[in-house]
This record gives structure tokens, sequence and C-alpha cells, in this order.
């Protein structure tokens, strides 16, 4: 059956729910497709039920750094099946509600996998929903490891759904996704390993401050193990080995979950984007700078479906809906314009950064003044038992401009918006330092900061 609307959005994620709402908002027919319950990755299989596990490990994590300084921490523990079922009174409601909310909207919602069969037509199942326009706004999907075995690897959204926490867990790859759950697993009592191919781990990250989580994190009972090659993993017996490259030495490491931490990209290889005349690239679909296919001008992609050069962050996708759905409904005149976004790694201290590194800042030949302490004696780190804790801000010289911030230790992943905010409101390093924070605040630290 062939239906026909002023738009089709491929997705229910962040980027793609609020075209939708935008453009039904403003008259338009609107349908939208999702072959996964709606609701899209962060609310359903990322950030927010990862939070929620984040904030249990919180909670037993300070109990235990405070044993000794007034807390008796004997029985702080993760009791993992009762955090299950708490994090489920999150997400178990989402695809219910999205649905609901597309319905009061008179957006036409339909399940299956999209894929093209024409410029603008889209097949799903046995319907054919023809637009004036499409949005893609697929997301993102683990890549492809291409080694021996793959299908013994679990994906990281599985992770959260697990009811059992196996006693010994490998992670593959040492970005934010195994960092974040090693540091979850490790406090609920697993053994944890992470294996990365790099010289170091969280490469996007600035590497002092980095180095003082893979320390914190070692601490923690986590192996970390940089410059290892994943070869294959086998299942000899029911169990799980691992086989990685060190240099000139192999290693195998035992375990009863593997788990892909080893980056994402584009969901979009299924969607026959050839049939629309729709380019794509290894970062996702080619995009001018209004988000607008630039080989299909009736089709639009944000998020992270979209080479857009945007962080694969959720405010991110969502703004880039916002910016396409302007562009539908009055023609191309918002542009992407990327200010400074936080970025934020979910550890025990979590490490969180905006603006540019020190090394990128040192490419474009900037003359800066750069702040860096380890701020663990700082009366902030001392008072919660944080022996993980430090900054690094970079200033430009001349004007006075905050180019980047880099902080990490308690409640970084807040301290870091204050940086945003005046990054992206272009408040000079001098008014931020004699800003009046409440005290004892993190944020009364920034003064020191600066």
């Amino acid at each position: 059956m062939s239906s026909k609307f002023d738009l089709v959005v491929i997705g229910t994620g962040s980027a793609a729910s609020t075209v939708a709402h935008e453009c039904r908002s403003a008259g338009w027919e609107v349908a939208i497709v999702d072959s996964r319950p709606f609701g899209g990755t962060c609310a359903l299989r990322g950030c927010d039920p990862k939070k929620v596990l984040v904030g249990a490990a919180e909670v037993v994590d300070w109990v235990r750094r405070m044993n000794g300084r007034g807390v008796r921490a004997d029985d702080a523990r993760i009791d993992w099946a009762e955090l299950m079922r708490f994090k489920r009174s999150f997400t178990e409601q989402v695809p219910k509600s999205q649905e609901q909310s597309f319905a009061k909207a008179g957006i036409a919602a339909f399940h299956g996998r999209a894929h093209f069969v024409g410029s603008t037509a889209v097949e799903v199942g046995a319907d054919v929903l023809e637009g004036r326009h499409v949005v893609i706004a697929t997301g993102a999907m683990p890549r492809t490891l291409g080694i021996r075995g793959e299908q013994h690897v679990t994906m990281s959204d599985k992770f959260l759904e697990l009811e059992e926490l196996p006693r010994r867990i490998v992670f593959i790859g040492g970005g934010y996704i195994s960092f974040e759950f090693a540091h979850i697993a490790a406090r609920a009592g697993a053994e944890v390993t992470i294996l990365h191919r790099g010289q170091r781990p969280l490469e996007g990250f600035d590497p002092d401050l980095v180095n003082q989580l893979v320390d914190r994190t070692k601490r923690l009972g986590v192996k970390v193990e940089v410059r290892a090659e994943v070869e294959a993993v086998e299942k000899p017996g029911g169990k799980l080995s691992v086989h990685a490259s060190t240099g000139n030495e192999r290693k195998v490491f035992d375990a009863e979950l593997v788990v892909h931490g080893a980056g994402r990209v584009p969901e979009i290889d299924d969607l026959n984007l050839a049939a629309a005349g729709v380019q794509a690239e290894e970062r996702g679909i080619r995009v001018n700078e209004y988000l607008q296919s630039i080989s299909n001008p009736a089709v639009y992609a944000a998020g992270d479906a979209a080479a857009s050069g945007g962080l694969p962050l959720t405010p991110v996708a969502a703004y880039e809906g916002r910016i396409v759905a302007s562009n539908l409904l009055k023609g191309n005149h918002r542009k992407v314009d990327h200010v400074a976004v936080p970025t934020i790694v979910f550890t025990i201290p979590p490490l969180a950064a905006v603006g540019l590194s020190e090394r990128a800042a040192g490419e474009q030949s900037l003359q800066l003044r750069i702040k860096r302490e380890d701020t663990s004696g700082w009366y902030s780190a001392r008072r919660v038992a944080e022996d993980c804790s430090g900054f690094k801000v970079l200033i430009e010289e001349g004007n006075d401009r905050i180019l980047g911030a880099h902080v990490i230790g308690p409640h970084a992943d807040e301290l870091i918006n204050v940086f945003a905010l005046a990054m992206q409101t272009d408040t000079p390093a001098s008014k931020l330092k004699h800003a009046i924070f409440g005290y004892p605040t993190l944020g009364s630290d920034v003064k020191y900061m600066l």
C-alpha cells in the first residue's frame, strides 16, 4: 500500500522526534519509521539507562571511599538484579509513551526496517511511504570488528539488559563505553579487563587527565591493556577466551562475557541509499551546512547518521533536528554552528571536556595561557575522599577567551557546564573568574582554575 506525506522521518531518537513534531506542528503530514522500539538509543539503550547504573555505582563508591572517615561501609554493595529492575522503571514505558505522543500529534507511526525504493519513497514492510522530503536520523550502531568469533561478542545495549552480572568481563576497545561500563561492573564485584589497540585509551580527551583516570581505574582493580589488538574470540567448552596480540607477545584473556566497546558507526548501510541517489561516507550521510544531502536536495540527515562534524551526542542530535525542521519549513536559512558542546565520560569520577584540546589549539598556532593542576588535595576533593581530581583550562592570550576546559573529579560532569556556558556566551576568563558562586561548591573552585 502506498501513502503520501509531506515528510517521512526514519528513526525515533532525539533528532528524528524533534523534526517530526516540529513539522507536524506546522501542519505537515508526517510519517515516522523505526524497526526498534520507539524512543531511540539514548532513552532506551544508552545514556539514560546507563546513568541509572552509574548512579548506583557512585553511591557505593562514595560510601566505600568514606569508610574510616565517619562512615561504616560494611554492607555497601550493588544488588544487580534489583538495580536492573529499577533501571527498567525508566525504560519500559518509553516506547509506549513515544507511540502515544506520535498518535496524539497526528504523526503516522510505522514499525519496521525502512529502505529507499525511490528518491523520496521509503518501503516499510508492505507499505510504501512517499514523501516530499525524507529525513534520515537512524543513529549509530557498533562498528564491525572483523575478527574471528565476532558472534560471541555482546553489544553494549545488551550489557544494559543483563539479569546477572558475570564474574569475568572483557571489554574490547578503550572508549567511553568500555570505561563507563567497566567502572560500574567493577564496583558490582566483577573482574574486568579493557583491551585497547591504541597507545592510550579515550583518545578524544586530554591525555594528562586520561592518565589520572587510567590510574584510578587500575586502582579499582580493572586491568587496562594498551596496544592490545584483539584477533579472535573463542568459546571452548562454553567459556569465552579473547586472543590478543600485544607487541611481540600474544595473550589470552578468559571471560564469561566479552563486550563490544570499540566504537560506533552510522546505522545507514541497509537503507538502500543508492535508490535515492543519497551519497554517504564513513561518517554518515554527506550533507551541506544546512544538513541537506549534497546529492538529493529532498533528503536531509541529522544526528549520528549525518556527516555534519558534530559530536555524536544526544543534545547535538536534538539541535540538528531543530535546524533540519526549520530549514524544511522555511527554506534553507539555518546553518550548523557547532558551538562548544560538553562531552563526558561517566566514570567515577567523571571526566569531562569542552572546546579545544591542547593539541588542537597548538595545531592552530594559538597563543595560550594554560592552567593545569592536580586538585586531589583541594578541599572539594578531600571532603569526599576522592584522590582522582584535576583540570586543564586553555585561555587565549590577548582576548582572554576560554578555548577549552578539561576536568576530572567529583561532579566534573556538572562543573563542565559552567565552562561551556562561558564559552557559548563569549564570557571572558577574567569575568568568569570574578563571578560569585555558592560556597562551598564545585562552582566556587572555578576562579582558581582561571
